[in-house]
Formats: structure tokens, C-alpha cells, sequence
């Protein structure tokens, strides 16, 4: 039996260090059992940092569990179809009781690209959209452009790696169960080797004790160094606290667009060095890397790919004089939020125009050409008002043109003009009118107001009816002639 399996922890206070992380998934097992529904969750951490175990923990709280490897299973037809045969198990989607609650996996998400796993990423995004039901999610890179849409819609709760004296202490306590005599270095170096993962140090302490009761330096040797692949973060880390050659070029070998690599050193450059003359020198290396990224997509010859690594490695490693000793916040690009605002606000802009063309019998462009008057002529509330009731427009699609919302007082008062108006036609076809407008301007604080101005207004008329036949019976009944008369 694997030791992996054998010492995987059975209960959240087995799982070795990530006490915060612990506490936050209790809780959201909570408000699942006590019937208020939470986000999906996200665990983000490098391997072997016990992201499945804890998520097969987190099941052991459910009736049932659904386990799906997203980067084994993962065009949209193929995860849709999977989770949508339990879908159609009772409770999945519509829960019902906490004990009838039953929760799905989805493992390595961030594993899904390429044309393989088209509409991959789509289809776990209306997983988390449409399902009711507790679902937890497992990646290994926090920076990964797979997970963007993802992390927008989850709880994100990171898993770092383990310290090397907790694994240390971990592997002495397997070691004393399975009577294995060690030396003390042995621990310390497969630790360190390990880099954080635990079940990677776990799985070379039983092949180095396979055939041995003692262990020795010598058999460190059994299992080689490991060739361990840098997460995107652990690169720009590297290219900005370190200067040493080997490190950094070790750091750069790393499954992820290049050209986002790229983005994300240019984003934190200024975030690392302090010194005017290291930051432009810098961002000279970053331009001829961006320089040899266009020449390799112009030609096709991606071996200009080499020069870009080396430029936006080493060249901006090397520009600082010293290394900084200091702590500093890395961020993800900028480029790409700023991108992703233009995208929306183009889209409103698209909107506005469709809505302008069908109301004014205008093309599009030529609607477009008038937003520049539209900006002016909102900077008068009432017209503002006037315009966007014309063109039914939402709360977005105003701030195109004004970026304070139209004051309610200028809102109330146009609907009450607008009351005033319909009570020129028939008693009965002014009340209908009178709750349509109720209903369009329900939104404002004092609408009882606007009801009450009407009701009177009704009554004054009716009382103004009885006085004036009142006063027509009397002229008729003076009009009379008498009997006596005659």
C-alpha cells in the first residue's frame, strides 16, 4: 500500500499547518448544513500541498460526492455530460435537506487548454452559475488565464507549501511507525528537496526505504534531483530578487504563454527596483523581448522565442545593481483589467447606439457620431431624465454621459407632470393611468405622496360635478311655472 494513502489524513486536524484555510472551509460547511447556500470554493495551491485531501474531507461532510479531473475530462460536451448525469439526481441542483446535500469535485482546472478542451472552461463556468449545490474546485496556478472567469465567481482559498521542518517532522513519524532507523540529515534534505510538497517527499521516503531498516546520505541518491517546473509567480519572483544566472535561468522554463510572462514582469518591475536607471534599463530589456515576440510571430520562426527569454530574464534580472531585501506585493498584469473595462464600456457604447438607431431611425455609426451632443444636453438633469426615459435607457448606459445619476427629486417631480397630463382624459382611463406610472417610479422613497396628490385631485373633481348639478336642478326647478298661475 502506497504510504500516501496510508497517512493521508482522516480529519481537518490531521492536515498538517493551513490553519486559516481550515477554519474558512468549516465555516462554509456550516452555512451549507444550516441551509444558507455558498460560493463555490477554489483551492489554489502548487502540488502536494493537500488540495485533494481537503477536498475529500470536505466530502466525508455530504450524503454523497461526485469526483470529475477536469484536465482528464474537459470539452464542454464531456464535463456537461458528466456532471449532468448527476444533475439529474434528486437534491443535486434543488437540495432539498442538509442531509440529502451532495457535493461535486472538480480537480485541476487549470489544466484545461489547447483545442482539446474547447469550451472546457465555458462549461465549468455554468456549472458554478446554474448548480445549487456545494461544489469545490481544485487548481494549481492562482495565475493561470484559465482561472480568471473562475475566481471571479468562487471563493478563492490559497494552500501554500508546507514549511520544510513540518514535512521533516511528518517523515520522522512515518519513519517510528514503520520501524525505520534514520539519520538525521536524510529528514532535513528530502525536505528541503521536496520544496513543499508533502506527498512528493512522502513517496521518495518509501522508495528509499524499500529495501533498507537505516537510511543514509547515500540514499538520497535513489531518487535524483527533481526537475520541478516554476509557477508564473515563482519566475517574476525569481527574475526580481535574484541575480544569479542558473536560478533565473531554471526560473524561466515554465509552462505558460510566454508573452503573459512577459506582461507580468513589465507590470511588477517598478513594484521591486527603486532606481530610475535599473527601472529604464529594465524596460529597455522588456521592449527588445516584446521586440524578437513580433519578429517570431511575423516570420513563424519561434526560435526568436529564445532571445525574447533571455531579454526578459536575465536582461532585467541583471539591470539592478544589488538585490532589494525588502517585501514587495506582486500583481497581475494591468493590461488585461484595463482591456476587459474597454470591452464592457465599447459594449455599452454598442448598446446605446442600437437603442438610439431604432427610436430615431438612424444608423448605428451615425448614432455614435451624436454622443459628443448626447454629453452635453445630460449635463441638464431634467433633459437627462427626458432622454434616457425616451430611449429606455439602464443606470450603465447614462454614465456614458454623465457620471452622477439623475437626482430622484428630478424624477418624482416628472412623474407627477406626467399624472397631471393623463388626468385631462376620462376619470376611469386617468386612474388606469395613475398606476402605470405607480408602477414605473415604485423605486422612489415618497411615491405615497404622488398617489395621495392624485386621489385629491379625483375627489376635488367629483365634488365640483355634484355642485354644478346641484345648481342645474335649481334653475330648472325656478324655471317651473306654477298651477295657481294660470
Amino acid at each position: 500500500m502506497l504510504w500516501v494513502e496510508k497517512y493521508r489524513p482522516k480529519t481537518f486536524k490531521e492536515v498538517l499547518g493551513n490553519t486559516k484555510a481550515k477554519k474558512e472551509i468549516e465555516d462554509w460547511i456550516s452555512n451549507w448544513k444550516n441551509g444558507i447556500p455558498q460560493k463555490p470554493i477554489l483551492l489554489v495551491g502548487p502540488p502536494g500541498t493537500g488540495k485533494t485531501t481537503m477536498a475529500h474531507l470536505i466530502a466525508k461532510q455530504f450524503s454523497d460526492s461526485i469526483e470529475l479531473n477536469a484536465s482528464d475530462k474537459r470539452s464542454y460536451a464531456v464535463i456537461k455530460n458528466t456532471v449532468g448525469e448527476a444533475s439529474s439526481t434528486k437534491s443535486l441542483f434543488e437540495s432539498e435537506s442538509s442531509e440529502e446535500l451532495k457535493i461535486i469535485i472538480l480537480d485541476e482546472v487549470d489544466g484545461i487548454h489547447g483545442t482539446k478542451d474547447h469550451g472546457g472552461t465555458r462549461a465549468i463556468n455554468k456549472i458554478i452559475t446554474e448548480g445549487k449545490h456545494p461544489l469545490i474546485l481544485a487548481a494549481n496556478d492562482f495565475y493561470s488565464k484559465r482561472l480568471t472567469t473562475i475566481k471571479t465567481k468562487t471563493k478563492t482559498i490559497k494552500i501554500p507549501k508546507l514549511r520544510s521542518n513540518s514535512i521533516g517532522a511528518f517523515l520522522k513519524r512515518i519513519c517510528r511507525q514503520e520501524g525505520i532507523e534514520f539519520d538525521e540529515d536524510v529528514i532535513k534534505e528530502l525536505s528541503k528537496q521536496s520544496n513543499g510538497d508533502l506527498r512528493s517527499a512522502i513517496n521518495d521516503l518509501q522508495v528509499m526505504a524499500q529495501t533498507k531498516d537505516y537510511l543514509t546520505m547515500e540514499d538520497i541518491k535513489i531518487i535524483g534531483l527533481k526537475d520541478s517546473r516554476s509557477t508564473i509567480f515563482d519566475s517574476v519572483r525569481t527574475v526580481l530578487k535574484s541575480k544569479s544566472i542558473d536560478k533565473i535561468k531554471k526560473a524561466m522554463i515554465l509552462e505558460e504563454d510566454p508573452t503573459y510572462v512577459l506582461e507580468f514582469i513589465a507590470e511588477n518591475v517598478p513594484r521591486e527596483y527603486e532606481d530610475s536607471e535599473e527601472i529604464k534599463k529594465a524596460y529597455d530589456m522588456i521592449s527588445l523581448a516584446d521586440l524578437n515576440f513580433g519578429r517570431a510571430r511575423s516570420s513563424r520562426n519561434y526560435s526568436y522565442w529564445r532571445y525574447s527569454s533571455e531579454f526578459m530574464g536575465l536582461g532585467v534580472a541583471l539591470s539592478k545593481k544589488d538585490t532589494y531585501r525588502k517585501f514587495s506585493k506582486y500583481t497581475g498584469p494591468g493590461s488585461f483589467s484595463l482591456m476587459g473595462r474597454t470591452r464592457k464600456k465599447k459594449e455599452l457604447r454598442i448598446s446605446v447606439a442600437k437603442k438610439m438607431s431604432e427610436k430615431l431611425h438612424i444608423s448605428n455609426s451615425e448614432a455614435i457620431n451624436e454622443f459628443p451632443y448626447m454629453e452635453i444636453m445630460f449635463s441638464n438633469d431634467r433633459i437627462a431624465y427626458k432622454i434616457s426615459s425616451f430611449l429606455d435607457l439602464d443606470d450603465d448606459e447614462i454614465k456614458l454621459f454623465r457620471k452622477k445619476k439623475i437626482p430622484k427629486k428630478i424624477i418624482k417631480e416628472e412623474m407627477v407632470k406626467k399624472v397631471e397630463n393623463n388626468n385631462s382624459s376620462s376619470l376611469e382611463s386617468s386612474s388606469l393611468n395613475s398606476v402605470n406610472v405607480v408602477s414605473k417610479i415604485s423605486d422612489i422613497d415618497d411615491i405615497e405622496n404622488v398617489s395621495n396628490l392624485q386621489k385629491t385631485k379625483n375627489n376635488s373633481k367629483k365634488k365640483k360635478r355634484k355642485v354644478e348639478n346641484k345648481n342645474s336642478e335649481k334653475k330648472k326647478k325656478s324655471k317651473q311655472t306654477s298651477l295657481f298661475e294660470f
